[in-house]
């Protein structure tokens, strides 16, 4: 997935000619921190709510007077998702602007959006259990692991990787297509996998949909 299939077609951008009053109420209607402002359908930076309030400028002055970045932060259209991910990581964005390779501005993505995207990308909304299993990072081999749930006629509808800061191992987090996981479990067991965790269907889907639920609250404040 790259970062022009992610664009969120339905916040428009702000122009250079906007006041300070009119980017604050967009970012209050699309529940969003920071807003793309163009010039000549090319970017020119992003606004922030937090210098908007502190700024003791009337809200009808426009946002020729912001104080933008000397280099926008963005990415390009062809951007992969994880790309996206690490930068508005990095920079504590709620949103990215998209350009192209020239500058014109394509859109915007939004953190929702990425929720969405990783939540389908990650089986979370497929009926199923999960596996945490912690191992040396010399001792993981996917093709033995996979293995090991299909002889129990099982699959893995996602798995990802979690490194220890502290320590030599990894933490491999298994998502499978069954409720029962004893059999599972016990086969990992017999061959000497250490399992630090386990969730059946009804222990954990409450608890994801209330995490969730907070999630997309805290995404409407």
């Amino acid at each position: 997935m790259i970062a022009r299939n992610l664009i969120n077609k339905d916040i428009p951008p702000l122009k250079i000619t906007d006041s300070y009053g009119k980017a604050l109420m967009w970012m209050n209607t699309f529940h969003l921190q920071q807003l793309p402002v163009v010039k000549s359908a090319h970017l020119v930076g992003m606004v922030f709510e937090n210098m908007l309030l502190n700024n003791s400028l009337s809200p009808g002055i426009t946002l020729k007077n912001y104080p933008f970045e000397h280099t926008p932060t963005q990415v390009t259209q062809g951007a992969h998702i994880y790309e996206v991910l690490k930068i508005m990581y990095e920079h504590n964005l709620s949103s990215i602007a998209v350009t192209n390779e020239d500058g014109k501005y394509m859109g915007l993505i939004t953190l929702h959006t990425l929720l969405e995207y990783f939540g389908k990308l990650n089986a979370a909304q497929e009926p199923g259990g999960i596996i945490i299993l912690e191992m040396p990072e010399y001792d993981y081999s996917l093709a033995e692991i996979a293995r090991i749930v299909e002889v129990n006629n099982a699959r893995i509808l996602s798995m990802y990787l979690t490194s220890q800061p502290t320590s030599d191992n990894i933490e491999v987090t298994l998502k499978i297509n069954v409720t029962d996981l004893n059999p599972i479990i016990a086969t990992f067991e017999r061959y000497k996998y250490r399992i630090i965790a386990s969730f059946h269907e009804n222990d954990y889907v409450q608890d994801m949909q209330e995490r969730l639920d907070a999630l997309m609250n805290y995404l409407s404040i």
